[in-house]
C-alpha cells in the first residue's frame, strides 16, 4: 500500500441473512470512534479544511529531508483520521441503511474521500521527480521516514507508470468514467430487470430476484431447481446485449488505464499494484486445470450421495446431507475459542478481549446491511465486525471467518506504525479462512453420528468447490475477455456467452457427462459482480489454498507453522504480501499451496465414501 492515496477499507461479504426481530440485538460501541455526531461533525470541520491545504505543500515539497518528513507524517495523520471519520460513517448506517441522516452523513465523508485524492494527486509524481538518489539519501538522513520507506520504496519501483502532474489529474478526473460499468451493472441487475415470481411444487411462489435464486438454488425439489435455475437464466439472457455492452466497457476502461500507465497488459497493471508475479496467477489457473479431474470426482460423488443419475448445473448447491444446526453467539464464540487454540497464547489473547468486547453488531434488523465484514481501519481503535447471524453452521463459519480478520488486525496494529499496518487481500484471506479449515476439523472430530460426519465433510467440499475451484473460474474468464480485448476482439454479450460457456462446460465435465450444462445457464457471467472489481477474484482462491498449506502442517503438529502464521499476520503492510508468504515458507508462485488444498479434497471425498460403504 502506498500510505499517500487514499484506500477503501476492505469489507468481506458473505451469505445473506433475514431479519428476526424477537431476537436481542447484540451491538457495538461507535463512541470508541466518536462519542458523539456532533463530535464527529466537529472532526469533520476540521479534515475538510486541512485537506483543503495539502495543495499548500507543493511549494517546497521535499526541499530537504525534514521537510518532507514534515508533509508526510502530516499528510499520513490527516489519511488516518479520515479513515475514522470514514468507519463512523459507514458504521452507523450500516445498521440501518434507511436512515437518511446516516445515509447523508456517509455521503458527506465519500465526497471528502474524493476532494482527499484530489488534493493529493500530486504527491507521487513529485516523490518520483525528487529521485531515488535523494530519496535514498533522505532515508538514511532522516529517522523520521522511517515509517515511509517502503512506500517510497514502492513508489520508486513504480515510477515509470506514473505520468506527470498534468497526466494524473487528468486520469483522476476520469476515474468517474472508469467506475461507471460497476454502477451501471448495479442499476441493471438491482433496479431495472424484471423480476418475476415463480410457482413451487408444494404450491407456494416466491420472488426469483437475486436474492432469491441465492435462496432457491438449494431446494430439496429437483424439479423446483430446475425452474428456477431455467427461469432466473432465461431473464439474464434477455439482457445479454446490455450486459455485454457493460461489461465490454469494463474492458475497455481497464486496457485504457493500463495502457495510459505503460503497462504491458490490464494483468500486469492489476498485479503491479501488489507486486505480485504474475506467476502466481498463471500457476493458480494452470493448478486447477491439472486437478480437474478431482472435482469431477467431487461431482459424481455428489450425484451418489443425493442420488442423482445424470447431475445438471442446477445439482450443486443442494447440501450433501440435510443437518438442522443450532449455533447461537454464545455458541459461536465458545467453539471459536476451542477451534482457535492451537494459534498459540499471543493469538488467543487477542481474540479473548474481541470476543468478550462490544465490538460486533450481531444479529439481523430491518434496513440493516446484509453480509458479514471486518472493518479495521480505525488504526487507534479497535475492530469492528457486522455479523447477520442466524445461528446455522453457515453463521458459525462466517462468525470465525471475520474474527480471523479482526484479530489478524489487531496483530499488525500493534507490531507495525500506521504507516504499514495496513495488509494486502493476498493475506487477509489466509488469516480467515484457516480459522474455517480448524473450524471444520474440530466439528468433523467432535461429530457423534455419521450423519453429522457428512454434514461437516460435505461443507468441506463445498468451501473448496466455491472458493478454489470456481473462484479460479471466474479468474480465468477475466484472463481471457481482458486478453481477447487487447488482441482487439470484439466483445459482446454473445461472445462473453460462448467464453463463459466453454469454461463451465471444461470445469464441470460437461463433455465427458459429469455435469451437464444447458443453454441458457451460459448467461451466468452477467450475473457476478465480480468482474468489476478488477481481478482481485483470483486472491480467494489462492488465500484458501495458502490456509490449506497451513493448516496441514497445524494438524500434523508442526509448531514452527503457529510462529510462521502469527508472524504474517504481524507483518501488516510492511513488504509485499508475497515475500511475507516466501519469508514463512510459502511459494504462491509454485504448485505446493494449490497442491496441498486438492490432497485436502481428496482426503475429504476418501473419509465421505468409507462413511458411505460402512
Amino acid at each position: 500500500m502506498r500510505i499517500l492515496i487514499i484506500c477503501v477499507a476492505l469489507l468481506v461479504t458473505f451469505s445473506v441473512a433475514h431479519a428476526d426481530t424477537e431476537r436481542q440485538q447484540i451491538t457495538w460501541d461507535l463512541t470508541d470512534l466518536f462519542e458523539s455526531n456532533e463530535a464527529w461533525d466537529a472532526a469533520f470541520e476540521d479534515i475538510q479544511k486541512r485537506v483543503e491545504r495539502i495543495p499548500e505543500q507543493r511549494k517546497g515539497f521535499g526541499k530537504s529531508a525534514a521537510r518532507l518528513a514534515d508533509d508526510m507524517i502530516e499528510q499520513s495523520q490527516l489519511i488516518k483520521e479520515y479513515w475514522r471519520l470514514s468507519v463512523y460513517a459507514s458504521l452507523q448506517n450500516d445498521e440501518d441503511q434507511r436512515d437518511a441522516v446516516t445515509q447523508q452523513r456517509r455521503a458527506k465523508v465519500r465526497a471528502l474521500g474524493t476532494k482527499f485524492g484530489e488534493a493529493q494527486s500530486w504527491v507521487n509524481a513529485s516523490l518520483i521527480a525528487l529521485g531515488e538518489k535523494k530519496l535514498l539519501r533522505y532515508l538514511a538522513k532522516e529517522p523520521r521516514l522511517q515509517p515511509f520507506e517502503f512506500s517510497i520504496k514502492d513508489t520508486l519501483r513504480e515510477a515509470p507508470h506514473y505520468l506527470d502532474e498534468e497526466g494524473e489529474t487528468l486520469l483522476a478526473s476520469a476515474s468517474a468514467m472508469t467506475s461507471s460499468p460497476n454502477q451501471i451493472y448495479s442499476m441493471i441487475a438491482n433496479a431495472d430487470i424484471p423480476w418475476g415470481e415463480i410457482k413451487l411444487a408444494d404450491g407456494s411462489t416466491a420472488r426469483l430476484d437475486q436474492a432469491g435464486y441465492s435462496r432457491l438454488r438449494s431446494a430439496a425439489n429437483r424439479d423446483d431447481r430446475k425452474k428456477v435455475f431455467d427461469q432466473f437464466w432465461t431473464t439474464w439472457k434477455d439482457f445479454e446485449d446490455s450486459m455485454g455492452a457493460t461489461l465490454n466497457s469494463e474492458v475497455q476502461a481497464n486496457m485504457f488505464q493500463a495502457k495510459a500507465r505503460n503497462y504491458d497488459s490490464v494483468l500486469h497493471w492489476q498485479l503491479s499494484q501488489e507486486n505480485l508475479p504474475e506467476k502466481v496467477y498463471r500457476t493458480l489457473v494452470e493448478q486447477v486445470n491439472e486437478n480437474l479431474p478431482t472435482l469431477h470426482r467431487y461431482f459424481k460423488l455428489r450425484g451418489r450421495i443425493l442420488g442423482i443419475e445424470q447431475m445438471r448445473y442446477y445439482d450443486i448447491y443442494p447440501p450433501l446431507v440435510e443437518m438442522d444446526t443450532d449455533f447461537g453467539i454464545e455458541a459461536s464464540k465458545q467453539i471459536t475459542r476451542e477451534v482457535l487454540k492451537p494459534l498459540g497464547e499471543e493469538y488467543n489473547k487477542h481474540l479473548a478481549t474481541a470476543l468478550d468486547s462490544n465490538w460486533a453488531h450481531a444479529y439481523p434488523q430491518p434496513g440493516k446491511r446484509s453480509g458479514a465484514y471486518m472493518n479495521g481501519s480505525a488504526y487507534d481503535v479497535h475492530p469492528y465486525v457486522l455479523l447477520n447471524h442466524n445461528d446455522d453452521y453457515n453463521a458459525l463459519s462466517t462468525y470465525a471467518h471475520e474474527w480471523g480478520h479482526a484479530v489478524h488486525t489487531m496483530l499488525a496494529k500493534r507490531a507495525q506504525p500506521f504507516e504499514t499496518a495496513y495488509y494486502s487481500t493476498f493475506t487477509a484471506e489466509i488469516a480467515s479462512t484457516i480459522n474455517e479449515i480448524l473450524l471444520e476439523e474440530h466439528l468433523i472430530a467432535k461429530a457423534k453420528t455419521n450423519q453429522e460426519k457428512l454434514f461437516y465433510l460435505g461443507q468441506a467440499l463445498e468451501s473448496i468447490r466455491g472458493t478454489f475451484f470456481r473462484q479460479t473460474m471466474f479468474a480465468e474468464f477475466e484472463l481471457a475477455i481482458h486478453e481477447a480485448g487487447e488482441r482487439g476482439e470484439p466483445l459482446t454479450g454473445a461472445v462473453f456467452s460462448k467464453m463463459y460457456m466453454d469454461l463451465l462446460k471444461k470445469y464441470h465435465g460437461h463433455d465427458a457427462g459429469v455435469v451437464l450444462i444447458d443453454e441458457p445457464y451460459n448467461a451466468e457471467w452477467a450475473y457476478i459482480p465480480h468482474f468489476y472489481y478488477d481481478m482481485y477474484v483470483f486472491q480467494y482462491a489462492t488465500s484458501i489454498s495458502g490456509a490449506a498449506w497451513f493448516a496441514d502442517k497445524f494438524l500434523k503438529g508442526d509448531e514452527s507453522a503457529r510462529v510462521d502464521l502469527v508472524n504474517v499476520l504481524k507483518a501488516g503492510g510492511s513488504d509485499y504480501a508475497y515475500n511475507i508468504l516466501l519469508d514463512a515458507g510459502l511459494d504462491m508462485a509454485s504448485p505446493e499451496p494449490y497442491q496441498a488444498l486438492v490432497k485436502r479434497m481428496e482426503d475429504v471425498m476418501d473419509r465421505i465414501e468409507a462413511l458411505l460403504d460402512e
